[in-house]
């Protein structure tokens, strides 16, 4: 594959599709050293993580930074989330380092590269490197946590915040997953060790911990005063209500403070400052984004300085930071890309008009769709693929197949296999990928929205053969035994139970010594002032008083109360499992039809849902799938909030089930959200030979009774409706699956047909808001339960600000 010359100054690099980009952003890199390090501008954030990845593909031995833009529009009033703030930081502060023994791309994206970020002298100055043996003082310690804008508590639970108990400093630096505890013996670091902020306890000692800003805007008494200095000169003496200057000036922080950066430092540098020798190289279409990104900073400094939102909401005066102090402006983005080599990408070729322009193409075109085979009848698109697989291999092409995860690699190479398609070899990286041999089709992890291909290669994507995938990289999350775990937090003056000793008044954290070594401890007060230190590793012996607190009445330490409770409760339990034992009994005793997912079909099946599988949702799914298999009647609940993925499941039950002869009727209580799955099962469903009809008021009569008829002699498969479905003219030849969405919603009298209906049939129930009778029984285990709680693909986390109400303006409050 051509590399592009790098002697003309400005090269445009043309049959370039998004993709083969990336390879040839690592060919310049590798070209320029380390000396000569190249700067990439993406068009978006999600350009950028497509490129990261792209380039640990293409050339994992070469050193990446990826910088992110904040994730606020241009002056707002909410500040940027923390962690892109930390990973701006941690990429500014390896770049100020200066240290470079190999090729360098940094990644960035328009938003970022128009923003001026912070002087390089002020990371080197903050940066703190931390590790076991040094000599530290823990008052300096403190300072330099107080000046880099740390807040101590007496308990580390965020990021941002320390805690400081004797000898051990805990906190909580942004940018990591979870807090680090700092275990003195005098002046000398002994240990860093991660911890969970929810049970204190400590993890596997780590070697090393950077110690970075929290905050882009400096923090201090110095930075405090330059703050007051550079405010008046810019907006003038400060008269009335100022929420903004009155926080800085008493040594707080105000929210969204980061947008008067350019206030809290004599002055502001640009990524090209960082980057003096870098190659600048470009998006296709990043110059036009530039553009108007330009423009939408202007448009909102505008609106700012006319003071709008004040004069109609009746909100805070917003002084905004000068343009030019916070962001480049065109005649700086000039002034930039006349000084150093510019690398522009075009997924087209030149044409004839622009031949005279200093290009070079490297042939690549973006690779076939396989939309039509999709939407044809009677058309295998897995054969289609195959067949064009062997057709790029017979042209000496080396071809790859890219999927987004793993899972979905696994499951594509089986069903192309399946399909005729030999010689799959999963590869890692493309060094691995050169190495096949003649014939050998490469399946690869890598995100790209389109194929390619070039004079040697070709790239088939996952969305090329299945269609749009809304997918998104996986990122560590939390399970559902965690959420539980989460509510035995404590609070200081908060009552627990122990399990030994009742319920006692937890009293904050303490620690002590004990053979001569320090231990951490919970502090527990019982009847009389009597106390209990609990080491932290024991946490699980406490859980959270779950009733009123007012009134409560603490447990004496040794006393015979809290013994005679717990007999007296286990005998209650005991009678409650004994009624539980029956049900379960009765149900297992019962037989129901083996539903077996069909091999191959039900891969395919799969391959048609566009978005990647949560890990709750598969574990859902295969927990469904054991239950159909079981031979005995299926009962189980999923839980999860609207959107997360429960349709899924019920629509993978529903084709085990018709597939196997059996049919399916789903009940939902409202007629919009018939209409609504019945347009999703019959989408999912197309091209099969299945059958799928509707009930509910707003089916005609004469289209009402044939389906009743098509229920009764097996020609409808799956049937959505409301409490129609419930009507006694009602009945199915071989009905194998009942799925009810939202019991909650029905009355007493469908409930009791649902019971009639569900006597020896396979049962799956959704729902966001589970009555506490349904929960009752999932969580006692008369009903099996599936918890789905990861969020979907592009679902933003809410963050909430708590800001000042405007005295005059009662009823003007705004959410951001």
């Amino acid at each position: 594959m051509q590399t592009a010359d790098t002697k003309p100054r400005e090269l445009t690099i043309t049959g370039a599709p998004e993709g083969l980009d990336a390879l040839t952003i690592a060919g310049i890199a590798e070209e320029g050293g380390a000396v000569e390090p190249v700067l990439h501008v993406a068009r978006d954030d999600r350009r950028l993580e497509t490129l990261e990845a792209g380039l640990k593909f293409f050339a994992p031995e070469l050193s990446v930074i990826a910088f992110p833009a904040w994730d606020c529009v241009p002056y707002d009033r909410s500040p940027p989330n923390t962690d892109i703030v930390a990973r701006r930081l941690s990429a500014l502060a390896r770049l100020a380092a200066g240290k470079r023994d190999k090729p360098l791309v940094v990644l960035t994206t328009v938003n970022a590269i128009l923003q001026r970020v912070v002087p390089a002298a002020f990371l080197r100055k903050s940066i703190k490197a931390l590790v076991p043996g040094q000599n530290i003082d823990i008052a300096e310690l403190t300072r330099r946590l107080d000046a880099a804008g740390f807040v101590r508590t007496s308990t580390v639970m965020d990021r941002g915040e320390f805690a400081v108990r004797g000898g051990i400093v805990d906190l909580y630096p942004p940018g990591r997953t979870s807090p680090v505890r700092l275990d003195f013996f005098g002046d000398t670091l002994e240990t860093l060790k991660p911890f969970d902020p929810q049970t204190q306890r400590t993890s596997k000692a780590i070697s090393k911990l950077t110690l970075l800003p929290i905050s882009e805007a400096a923090s201090g008494e110095a930075a405090t005063s330059l703050f007051r200095r550079r405010y008046v000169e810019l907006f003038g003496a400060v008269t009335g209500e100022d929420p903004l200057y009155q926080a800085v000036s008493q040594g707080g922080r105000f929210p969204g403070q980061d947008h008067w950066l350019p206030l809290f430092h004599e002055a502001l540098e640009t990524l090209f400052d960082y980057l003096p020798g870098a190659t600048l190289s470009l998006d296709h279409l990043a110059e036009e984004a530039i553009g108007d990104r330009i423009e939408q900073i202007r448009e909102h400094y505008s609106a700012r300085v006319d003071g709008l939102e004040a004069e109609t909401f009746g909100a805070a005066r917003y002084n905004p930071a000068p343009l030019q102090l916070m962001y480049l402006e065109e005649r700086d983005w000039q002034a930039v890309t006349s000084s150093r080599k510019v690398r522009r990408f075009s997924p087209f070729e030149i044409d004839s008009a622009g031949k005279d322009q200093p290009h070079v193409t490297i042939s690549g075109k973006v690779g076939r769709t396989f939309a039509a085979e999709r939407a044809s009848e009677g058309v295998n698109v897995f054969d289609a693929v195959v067949a064009h697989v062997k057709a790029l291999q017979a042209r000496s092409k080396r071809v790859l197949v890219a999927s987004w995860s793993n899972g979905a690699r696994e499951r594509l190479g089986t069903l192309l296999s399946e399909h005729g398609l030999d010689q799959i070899a999963k590869v890692e990286s493309w060094p691995e990928a050169r190495k096949l041999k003649k014939g050998e089709t490469g399946f690869i992890v890598l995100g790209i929205e389109h194929g390619l291909e070039a004079p040697d290669l070709a790239i088939i994507a996952e969305e090329d053969i299945l269609g749009d995938r809304l997918v998104r990289p996986r990122r560590a999350s939390r399970k559902a035994s965690d959420v539980l775990a989460d509510a035995a937090s404590l609070s200081v003056g908060d009552l627990v139970v122990h399990v030994d000793h009742g319920i006692g008044r937890f009293e904050g954290l303490r620690t002590i010594e004990a053979l001569g070594a320090p231990h951490d401890c919970l502090e527990l007060t019982y009847h009389g002032g009597d106390r209990l230190y609990l080491p932290v590793e024991n946490i699980e012996l406490l859980s959270r008083y779950g009733s009123d607190s007012e009134g409560a009445q603490l447990d004496r330490l040794g006393g015979a109360a809290w013994q005679a409770r717990k007999a007296r409760m286990k005998a209650r339990i005991r009678a409650i499992a004994d009624e539980l034992i029956k049900i379960a009994a009765l149900r297992l005793l019962k037989s129901a039809t083996v539903l077996e997912p069909p091999a191959g079909a039900y891969d395919e099946f799969t391959a048609r849902f566009m978005y990647q599988e949560t890990d709750d949702q598969l574990a859902s799914i295969e927990a469904v799938l054991a239950d159909l298999q079981s031979g005995r009647p299926m009962d189980r609940l999923v839980c999860g909030d609207v959107g997360f993925g429960k349709t899924e499941v019920a629509l993978r039950a529903a084709f085990v089930a018709v597939m196997t002869g059996k049919q399916v009727a789903v009940v939902v209580p409202t007629t919009l959200l018939a209409r609504q799955h019945s347009r999703t099962f019959l989408d999912r469903f197309q091209g099969l030979p299945v059958k799928i009809g509707q009930a509910s008021r707003l089916v005609g009569a004469k289209d009402l009774a044939e389906l009743k008829v098509g229920l009764k002699d097996g020609q409808i498969d799956i049937v959505v409706g409301t409490h129609a479905l419930l009507g006694k003219g009602i009945e199915f030849r071989d009905l194998g699956l009942l799925i009810v969405d939202e019991e909650q919603h029905f009355g007493v009298q469908h409930k009791e047909r649902l019971k009639q209906l569900k006597e020896d049939v396979h049962v799956l129930t959704l729902t966001a808001t589970p009555i506490p009778r349904t929960l009752q029984l999932a969580l006692s285990g008369v009903r099996e339960l599936s918890l789905i709680t990861t969020p979907p693909v592009d679902r933003l986390a809410v963050r909430t600000f708590v800001a000042p109400l405007r005295s005059g303006h009662p009823a003007r409050c705004a959410a951001a």
